[in-house]
Formats: C-alpha cells, sequence, structure tokens
C-alpha cells in the first residue's frame, strides 16, 4: 500500500510538473495545490480531518476546482471557502468558468468581470499589468496563486 501511495505522490508531481511546464503559475503564498499535498498535511487544513483527507486524496487528480469542490460536498460554503485560502486547484485565467473564478475566496462579481474582460491572457504580466489596477500588490500575489496561463505555442 505504502508503494502505491509513493507512486501516486510521484506521478501527482510529474503532473504538475508538466503543467507547469506548458503554463505560467502563480507562485504560491498561502496556498497549496489539492493534487500535490500530502494527506497527512492535508488533514491539518482547516475543516479537514484524516477521514475526509483520505477520501479527497482518492479522488485525485483534480482537473479543475470544481471538482475538488464537488469532492468536498460535505463541508459547508462557508468551511469551503476558508478552506480555498489555504488548499486550491489553480484555474486557467482564460477558460475558467464564473463559477470556478468565484470560489477564489475574496472575490466577486466585479473582480470576475476583470479577471474576464481581459481576455486572452498571453502571461502573468498581463495578469499583473490588468489586475494590478484594481488591487494593490499584496492582493495581486494573493490572487496570482489561483490561476494560471497556457504557454501559447
Amino acid at each position: 500500500m505504502k508503494q502505491i501511495a509513493a507512486t501516486l505522490v510521484v506521478a501527482l508531481a510529474v503532473i504538475g510538473a508538466t503543467r507547469a511546464a506548458h503554463a505560467q503559475t502563480g507562485k504560491p503564498v498561502t496556498i497549496v495545490d489539492a493534487n500535490l499535498v500530502t494527506e497527512a498535511d492535508l488533514a491539518k487544513l482547516p475543516h479537514m480531518n484524516a477521514a475526509l483527507a483520505k477520501a479527497v486524496t482518492a479522488k485525485r487528480p483534480f482537473k479543475t476546482i470544481k471538482d475538488l469542490d464537488n469532492a468536498l460536498s460535505s463541508l459547508t460554503k462557508e468551511q469551503r471557502t476558508e478552506l480555498y485560502a489555504k488548499l486550491f486547484v489553480p484555474i486557467n485565467l482564460n477558460t475558467a468558468t464564473d463559477e470556478e473564478i468565484l470560489l477564489i475566496p475574496g472575490v466577486g462579481n466585479r473582480m470576475l468581470r476583470e479577471f474576464k474582460e481581459y481576455r486572452p491572457y498571453t502571461a502573468l504580466a498581463q495578469f499583473h499589468r490588468e489586475i494590478g489596477k484594481y488591487v494593490d500588490n499584496t492582493e495581486l500575489a494573493r490572487l496570482e496563486q489561483y490561476v494560471f496561463v497556457p504557454i501559447q505555442k
């Protein structure tokens, strides 16, 4: 069983590295990627416990934050929002749905409009330039960790 778990961790790391190689990702400041966090570390996050962490890791990999949100459906919306300040599946700025963007803690309809107004994003520098018009550097760094921009070929 430990060998299977170790293999899964390696596979998830490769998935994460592959995504990073084909995308510009925000730097984690306060969150961890739900596909990469260990089960033990997941259990320590707000509103999580060993049983829920085990159930969540069994459903990985999560393709979208909505998939993670569905896996956490036993938590209230408020509990999930608090958890997403520590755990998330980064969203593609160019294809994320309204629902996915609104799962970012603190993002409301106004910021949703701003995120979508500047599509397509070609680089995180564009995200910084455009969204930086509306928020300070600390908030920009916080928001950046929830997103990625695919590298255009």
